[in-house]
Formats: structure tokens, sequence, C-alpha cells
């Protein structure tokens, strides 16, 4: 299903040109229905104009395609927002990233081996800090009929880190890497001890505000996405969290337009657009976010071959990651949330940039589509940031 929006250019050469990269930039997109798309809608940020690409639908049922200005949950791509945030902080000498979390939290962190006293702000944002991830500790997220029992309630940042603390740390801080939501539960709980505000405050007036993202929002408890939106859709794997993953079982796909997202906090809960995620990423390399210094903390990076399946050679550093590709690099952070997946990509200096919104974060392949190697959209960020100007 080809849709293509873009921008004028002048000449024949120029224009070929321009239909051309508007060509693969659909054909990745078309691709990804293979891989269990319901739709797709992708925006690249180029310095001659914009180009938007969709393919399959919004809706379904009603088989019409995803909005072009559609606003959708981004996950895990909040979490540059929130490390930004601290950082501005930092910048400001109200915290360091060499504060301990019990510093701020104290006997927040603490139960069977989990010590917030031995844990560091900087190890919260790099994923250094050896914390469990709560979400393991909720297999009502996981399973159909749980979720939809549950997904009007209210999950407090108190009881997610409590359901962490209840399981054995992974390494000590700082002795490995693995992603854990609950550092960022921590941060958001730490910027509002430090500021007095809640963190959807602080990022509201820090940075949506002012680079002036009109779409993007922090819905808190809130269940309802703004229009217009796709058809957020989930399919749930019969065994939750004990699925096998070589014979997963998935269910049917359902509704999951409306939930409380609570439970994503300040490691999750944030809703934008394509127009606006790129905005914030070309803004935040670009230096119009942070202070030098804390930019270049930031983006100080850890080799972390635990992404290697998704990314190969990719690095984190304070809740952004480099992943190489085939002109050099570029700065991103997806994120996966019930209904929605987001993927994005900005180069090293910021004068191009890639949202990739799919409204479902559970593919499941066609039964002849290829096996991906890599995360589905490795390929289309490419193209989009490395293909021909």
């Amino acid at each position: 299903m080809i849709a293509v929006l873009g921008t004028t250019t002048a000449g024949t050469a120029s224009a070929a040109s321009a239909d051309h990269r508007h060509g693969t930039l659909q054909r990745h997109a078309d691709a990804l229905l293979d891989q269990g798309a319901p739709g797709v809608l992708v925006e690249v940020d180029t310095p001659r104009g914009d180009v938007r690409v969709r393919s399959g639908h919004g809706n379904v049922d009603a088989r019409t395609p995803v909005p072009w200005r559609a606003k959708f949950r981004i996950g895990s791509y909040t979490k540059t927002f929130v490390a930004a945030t601290v950082l501005q902080l930092v910048g400001e000498g109200r915290l360091s990233l060499e504060d301990t979390v019990d510093r701020w939290l104290p006997g927040v962190v603490d139960g069977n081996g989990n010590d917030g006293t031995k844990i560091t702000v900087r190890q919260l944002l790099q994923h250094t800090s050896g914390l469990p991830d709560f979400v393991g500790r909720m297999p009502e997220l996981f399973l159909e009929d749980e979720f939809q029992r549950i997904r009007f309630r209210t999950v407090t940042p108190e009881q997610m880190v409590a359901l962490a603390v209840q399981q054995a740390p992974n390494f000590a801080p700082g002795a490995d890497w693995a992603y854990s939501n609950t550092g960022y539960i921590l941060a958001g709980m730490i910027i509002e001890r430090v500021t007095g505000h809640t963190w959807q405050h602080e990022v509201r007036t820090r940075i949506v505000e002012p680079l002036g993202l009109r779409d993007t929002s922090l819905p808190g408890t809130s269940p309802y996405l703004p229009r217009p939106h796709a058809v957020a859709y989930e399919r749930f794997r019969e065994k939750g969290l004990e699925a096998d993953p070589a014979d997963p079982r998935f269910g049917e796909p359902i509704d999951v337009t409306t939930y409380n997202p609570s439970f994503g906090g300040a490691a999750g809960d944030m809703i934008s657009t394509t127009d606006d995620g790129n905005k914030f990423l070309k803004a935040l390399v670009g230096g119009k976010v942070l202070r030098p210094a804390q930019l270049a903390e930031m983006t100080n990076t850890l080799r972390t071959p635990a992404l290697d399946p998704a990314w190969p050679g990719a690095r984190y550093g304070l809740g952004i990651m480099w992943i190489p590709n085939s002109c050099g690099g570029h700065w991103s952070h997806g994120g996966n949330i019930h209904g929605f997946m987001t993927r994005n990509g900005v180069s090293s200096d910021g004068t191009r940039s890639v949202m990739v919104s799919i409204n479902t974060d559970s593919l499941v392949p066609k039964p002849d589509a290829p096996t991906p190697d890599k995360d589905v959209t490795v390929d289309l960020i490419d193209h989009a940031l490395c293909g021909a100007a």
C-alpha cells in the first residue's frame, strides 16, 4: 500500500531523485506489514524538507490509513526526555550524576541485596545500576484477560520500585549493563524530590514547551489518546511472560488504544508525533537542550553487547544509544508499550532525523515473511539517514 507525502523539488533530475527516495522509503515501510505491522507512519526530516510515508491501516476494520499527524504512545523514547531533564538539573548544580539514590530517596531502594547507598544517578540513567526490572514482576501486563481486568488501574512509582526490590540485583552497581525500567522510575522520583514538581511538569516546562512540541503530552494516569490517532493493537502471548520464545502462541489482536499508562511512568509514559519526535532529537543533538558539558555526559557511551541482536554494535549513553550504520552511525532511543512501537534516529550532526511509528508492539510476521536478523526498522532508518540527500 503506497501513500507518500513529501516536499516539492524543482528540476526534473531533482524530482526524479526525490521520487526514488520516496519509493525506497515506501518499500521499507511496506515491508513492515509482512513483519506484522497493522500500520506504519514514517517521517524523515532533512535539510531539504520533510518526507512522510505511510503503509497499512490505522484502523484495520475500517481499512483507513494511519493519520498523517497521528499521536501515539512513545514508550521508552520517554527516557531520553527524562535523562535530558536530569542532566539540565545537573548543569544547574542542583544534583550530581555521582549522587547516590539514597541521597535523594533514603530507604527507597533496600532489600534482597539492593542498596540505594551504592547506586548513583549516572547508573540509573545508563542501566548499570544492577536493579531488577519491575516489569518482570507484573505478569498481568502480558496476559490478555489480566490486562483487560487491570487496564485502568493506577500504579505508583513507589509500588513499581517495591516490586523491583523483591528480587535480588542482577549484578553489583557498575559491574555490568542490563536494561531496567526501574532506574528511570527512580530518576523521575529524584526529579520530583529535587524540584518539588512532578517529572511530568519538569519535562513539560523544560523541554516540551520551550521547543514548541505542541502535540507532545504527558498523560500520567489519563487513559485517552488525543486525536487524531491510529487504533493501537496488541496480540498477547497465551502464556504471557512464561511463553516459550520458540513457540509464543499469540492470541488475536485486540484494541488497546485506551488504558491507564501509569505503569510506564518516567520510563515510558509520553505521547508524541513523528514531527515532534524529530524536533526533539535534532534539538538535543544540536545542543539546544543541554549545555555542552551535559550533552557530552549524555553521549559518553558504553558498549552494550546485550543490544546486538537488535542493533549490532550498539552503545548506550545516558538515555540515548549510538547505533552504527552505513554512513557511520546515529543517535537513537526507541520505545515499546502496549499498542505502539516507536523507532527513530538522528545523524551525529543533528541535520537529519527519522521517526517511525507502528500501531502495535507485538509483531507476528506473516508465515512467508523473511526472518529478520535485527530490529525490523534497521534498514528503513539506515536509508532515511544515509540515503541520498
